[in-house]
């Protein structure tokens, strides 16, 4: 406790009539004077004793209790701490300063420990420490501010930078408690090789190249001497597969181009090769998640004759506006003589050449709908669309009544790659589509509305074309539990078979209908390949710090997954058996990074939090990031590998840190000298009743002195 003597005034009339009465009274004493009356120095004493009465000056002595000032030790806990001797070196440094700290009683030592990952962050905001710091002196005015020191290895990913001129922003100023001293951890001449990925596409289009640009840092030489140019391996990995090896060059942008092969995310895992000098392996690799798109969806839909399910195909595609669809009907067969001039029946003719032969590459799917051969198409173009559809392409064929006889499709090179062989028979009467027991856990049939059913709440046909199955899945059956939709894999192609031309019954919602255009839209994107459809898959996917995993199979077999997390640890994953073909999981992530899956046969990937951590960007330390606070503040970023700097307590406004001449830095916490009023008292500066008997005096003088 320690007392404060001060003079203040308490006026006991307003200033502006103390002042009219001072001044009228300065005008009589001078009247006085000028006219050499006697008695003038007597009134002259008795006027400033009644204006010094009505200013009323008294002595304050304030009663002060000083307040310690804060000094906030931040303590850098994020991972890249974790490596070579920072971490070590920041709990020597640590106890050290709390040690020369506790030697200053009147400062108040706060030790906080920050820039962890948060909980369920997934590591991609960074090392956040000057949140840290707001958060901690939020209950300290700045007036008790002492300084703040941060034990790091610069990496501070919220440090304020500054501007065009090189100095930081006033609000950012403002924002900084001062000084701000950094002390950094790790070494000057620290050498590391990181992977960047300088630009990614966020989605491709599906079939069409798209550039990822990479650069290797292998950051400066050892004594500043300019590198050889070199090449390093990068290795690509697309959704968990086998690797794809480059060769490109250390420190130069570099673009890899890939062709996306399905629709949906596709996620590229790049690592390059350990450099001449590394502090971990962790910012060697990187991850690109690229969404698949189709830009435009070509259909190339035949009709071998008008028929009431002409129209279905054609408003069903048609009413997508991603699809593109040529649509060609055979309305005269060659053997057809009426004599009829071709340019009456048709506005132009068919392209045969163009289609089956130049473009036919470009489409996603071709449709045959009832086509019969009637040497429209000649040998050799259905010789290209076994090659189209071996080679990747989508087969989808819908039969009518002529596939059981002579000149049927089945009977053209087409042949070989369809599942099913007609029988010859054909079923004219009322049925309805059923899945089969496979097709209840096959995606593109089960979960259709109201499959479950024993006996399907959907519509009945009346023609159904009989066929043996010689290779693929029976998904439906029809009349007789004959089979009525057929799936297969040709190649690197898909081919389907619908043994009935009266699947429009359906969109005419005859005995109420069926899931006409949902069947059809899930055979189309199975034929093309969409990993939503496949039969056999494995999945996970991520909500929060939980992985949902969901395998596929056509078999109940009770698989286990095993997860890789992205540490390297592994375990063991049981799957509940579910409806439709599912069995399923969901598991917490106690880490962030790539989790890699697999049922022994497929491979899942899972991303925890983000891709690419700002954390393992870069770990070499650095002043540069925090250089700009630390000189807004007056304060200093030295390194503990050159011995731990003099802590001293400097006075507002002077210099709070340096390096002496030969010797090592200091760093000044500010002495600010803050306190709290605990009492006041108010002595007037004269006590009034002797103030009273001077004037008085005073005045009897100057009339005495008149008197004589």
């Amino acid at each position: 406790m320690s007392g404060e003597l001060t003079f203040v005034t308490a006026p006991l009339l307003p200033w502006p009539l103390i002042a009219a009465l001072a001044a009228a009274a300065a005008i009589g004493v001078g009247v006085g004077w000028w006219a050499r009356a006697r008695g003038a120095l007597w009134r002259t004493l008795a006027a400033v004793g009644l204006v010094f009465a009505l200013v009323n000056p008294v002595t304050v002595i304030e009663e002060r209790r000083p307040l310690t000032d804060v000094a906030l030790v931040v303590v850098d806990e994020s991972p890249s701490q974790g490596l070579g001797e920072r971490r070590r070196r920041t709990e020597a440094g640590l106890q050290a300063v709390e040690t020369r700290l506790a030697q200053y009683k009147d400062l108040e030592v706060r030790t906080i420990r920050a820039g962890a990952p948060r909980a369920g962050g997934g590591g991609g905001e960074g090392t956040r420490l000057f949140e840290a710091v707001e958060r901690a002196l939020a209950d300290v005015p700045k007036s008790r501010v002492a300084g703040v020191i941060l034990l790091t290895d610069g990496q501070v990913h919220d440090a304020p930078q500054p501007g065009p001129d090189g100095a930081l922003g006033e609000a950012e100023r403002e924002r900084l408690p001062g000084p701000v001293h950094a002390l950094l951890t790790g070494e000057r001449s620290e050498g590391d090789r990181r992977l960047i990925v300088e630009r990614s596409p966020t989605y491709g289009i599906v079939g069409k190249p798209f550039a990822v640009t990479l650069r290797i840092d292998d950051g400066p030489p050892p004594g500043g001497r300019d590198p050889a140019r070199q090449l390093a391996r990068v290795d690509v990995r697309r959704d968990g597969g086998e690797p794809q090896s480059f060769r490109i060059p250390v420190g130069e942008s570099h673009n890899i181009e890939f062709t996306l092969e399905h629709g949906g995310t596709t996620i590229f895992e790049i690592a390059v090769e350990a450099g001449p000098r590394e502090l971990t392996l962790d910012n060697n690799r990187a991850v690109v998640a690229v969404n698949g798109v189709r830009d435009r969806l070509r259909v190339l839909l035949v009709t071998g004759e008008p028929h009431p399910g002409e129209r279905t195909w054609r408003n069903l595609l048609k009413s997508d506006p991603s699809v593109d669809l040529v649509h060609f009907t055979i309305l005269r067969p060659p053997e057809a003589q009426d004599f009829t001039p071709v340019n009456e029946l048709s506005l132009i003719a068919f392209p045969v050449r163009e289609l089956f032969e130049i473009k036919l590459a470009e489409f996603d799917l071709v449709i045959f709908d009832r086509y019969r051969r009637r040497d429209v198409l000649a040998q050799t173009y259905l010789d290209n669309i076994v090659r189209y559809v071996r080679g990747g392409g989508a087969l989808l064929v819908s039969v009518g009544p002529n596939f059981g006889s002579s000149g049927n499709l089945f009977g053209s090179p087409i042949g070989q790659i369809m599942p099913g062989v007609p029988t010859g028979t054909s079923f004219e009467q009322g049925f309805k589509p059923k899945p089969t027991d496979l097709g209840r856990r096959h995606p593109v049939t089960a979960d259709l509305p109201g499959a479950d059913a024993a006996d399907p709440p959907w519509g009945r046909w009346f023609r159904h074309i009989d066929t043996e199955p010689r290779r693929g899945q029976v998904l439906m059956s029809g009349a007789n539990d004959r089979p009525l939709l057929l799936l297969d894999r040709v190649g690197d192609g898909r081919v389907a078979q619908i043994m009935s031309d009266q699947i429009w019954l359906w969109a005419r919602g005859y005995e109420g209908g069926g899931p006409q255009a949902e069947l059809l839209r899930r055979i189309a994107h199975w034929l093309m390949k969409e990993p939503e459809l496949e039969e056999n898959d494995l999945r996970a996917t991520v909500r929060g710090n939980r992985i949902e995993i969901e395998r596929r199979s056509l078999v109940a077999d009770g698989k286990s997954i095993e997860v890789t997390a992205p540490s390297g640890a592994k375990r063991t994953v049981a799957l509940a058996e579910g409806r439709g073909g599912r069995s399923g999981a969901t598991i917490e992530a106690e880490e962030t990074g790539l989790y890699h899956l697999t049922d022994g046969t497929r491979i899942a990937i899972a991303a925890v939090g983000a891709l690419n951590p700002v954390e393992f960007a870069n770990v070499r330390a650095t002043e540069t990031l925090l250089a700009p606070a630390a000189r807004a503040t007056g304060g200093q970023v030295l390194w503990l590998a050159d011995g731990l700097p003099d802590i001293r307590r400097v006075r507002p406004g002077r210099e709070a840190g340096g390096r002496e001449p030969g010797g090592r830095g200091w760093i000044g916490l500010r002495a600010n000298g803050d306190y709290v009023v605990t009492g006041l008292m108010q002595l007037p500066l004269m006590p009034g009743a002797a103030l009273f008997l001077l004037t008085l005096g005073a005045l009897i003088l100057a009339w005495r002195r008149e008197g004589r």
